[in-house]
């Protein structure tokens, strides 16, 4: 068969499946029931290393208020086990590739072990819509876009399809909305001792996630909306960012420039392009483990297996038991910040599209089941060689009543033997997870004439 001939066979399953993608009363029936009200596995995993689900962990602690630091619940345990280079073949069977890879090459990397908590859980509204959505959310005619779907819940808690559980992580619900004080930081390069560290405030708006939004009309078309000021090196303190990204076409932004008091137009900033300021090392499509339109692949759904991924990463956000100079060695994390818990993750693999290009043609995403959150990504070069290697995180948010996994970030450039952490908050003032809740940001707060008036202060 050609390849022409090929793609359009495939754009012609596409365009069936997306009309019959919402899932039978018989499947529906299961949610809540042995499956939990956002489409996992209720049940624990045989040798009972995977517990059952009992409806997480999303109650406020007594006598802890937003703002204040985290505490960690779960500070007192100790790691069940390390997986290091000298043991890494015993646990493969519960690693990805690229965490094989990272144990193998890179010198002192290690993983520790902790009993698996499934302390995710969700507010009742999340669940009363993700239900209505298994009915009802649909994928547009052509394969990627969202053709379908009510706001505040997870369009496909039974996913038939890749591009369907990747909907679910793009839409996972994180709130409405929040103003993140945060920083990015980028390891040496060969021969140097400096890292790169870029300080900024950034703010969400999601209107998808509002409770009066029941279809993509409702939401404007919006995604999310993104602002974000530059506040140190001196070099870009100043530099301002906004940007719209849609759940139908592709993101727009716009930039800041205040040694030009002038706001320009970011042409195509999606996809592969390099994330300014961190030296080739990021693609702008790595942000929050992936974001933007999924029209560059194909996502085939290969299924469930059992993996190490990183999880309840209180000693990430809690600024007591580590800082920058602790946390961020020469070539990796300190192991000992971060934890790993055993959890069921949904595999997904994508290939470039016929007609399309990517600097990574060959990516794996693993998605936790318990939030649909991608926490690990695999991603491969043009010879089909790993190429970088991202690990996100899961916390449980308590005034939101949900877990957030849009914050610290790490992803290993191989070929040039650094790594980033991306949105860490150590040291920062904790995020206002209200924000958005409480009608903090307004959508014109996100506009290229907002950008014009703040520079101009």
């Amino acid at each position: 068969m050609s390849k022409r001939k090929a793609w359009l066979t495939a754009a012609a399953a596409a365009l069936f499946s997306g009309a019959a993608s919402a899932a039978g009363d018989a499947q529906i029936a299961r949610l809540g029931q042995d499956l939990t009200p956002i489409g996992a596995e209720k049940a624990g995993n045989k040798d009972g290393s995977i517990p059952a689900w009992t409806g997480g962990d999303t109650k406020v602690p007594a006598g802890w208020k937003p703002g204040q630091v985290r505490p960690d619940p779960y500070a007192a345990e100790k790691p069940l086990f390390s997986v290091s280079a000298a043991n890494a073949s015993q646990y493969q069977a519960r690693l990805s590739p690229g965490q094989l890879e990272l144990l193998k090459t890179i010198k002192g990397y290690r993983m520790d072990v902790y009993p698996t908590h499934r302390s995710c859980g969700y507010p009742e509204l999340v669940y009363q819509r993700t239900k209505e959505n298994a009915s009802l959310a649909r994928i547009a005619g052509d394969g990627f876009e969202l053709a379908a779907a009510t706001g505040s819940g997870f369009p496909f808690p039974l996913p038939a399809s890749g591009v369907e559980a990747m909907w679910n992580h793009k839409l996972r619900y994180e709130g409405q909305g929040r103003i993140e004080p945060n920083y990015t930081l980028l390891s040496p390069a060969k021969g140097s001792s400096d890292f790169t560290k870029i300080e900024y405030v950034a703010k969400y708006l999601v209107p998808f996630q509002a409770p009066d939004t029941r279809t993509v009309a409702d939401a404007n078309g919006v995604e999310f909306y993104f602002y974000q000021e530059t506040t140190a090196p001196p070099a870009l303190a100043g530099t301002l960012q906004a940007g719209v990204y849609y759940l139908q076409k592709l993101n727009e932004g716009w930039q800041y420039f205040p040694g030009q008091r002038r706001v320009r137009r970011l042409s195509t900033y999606a996809y592969d392009a390099p994330l300014i300021g961190l030296e080739n090392t990021y693609y702008v499509d790595q942000a929050w483990m992936y974001n933007g339109m999924l029209d560059r692949y194909t996502y085939k759904l290969v299924g469930k297996q059992e993996l190490y991924i990183p999880y309840d990463s209180f000693a990430l956000r809690d600024g007591t038991r580590f800082n920058d100079k602790t946390l961020f060695g020469a070539d990796h994390l300190n192991p000992d910040a971060r934890r790993y818990e055993l959890h069921r993750v949904w595999k997904i693999e994508a290939e470039v599209r016929p007609g399309q290009r990517h600097s990574s043609p060959h990516r794996v995403f693993y998605l936790d089941e318990d939030t649909w959150a991608v926490v690990l990504v695999d991603m491969y070069d043009a010879q089909n060689k790993l190429q970088r290697v991202q690990e996100g995180s899961v916390t449980p948010i308590w005034e939101i009543g949900a877990c957030d996994a849009s914050q610290d970030y790490v992803s290993y450039d191989l070929p040039s033997g650094r790594y980033w952490g991306d949105i860490f908050t150590i040291g920062e003032p904790e995020t206002d997870w209200l924000a958005g809740k409480e009608g903090r940001l307004k959508a014109d707060m996100f506009t290229e004439d907002y950008l014009r008036r703040q520079g101009a202060r």
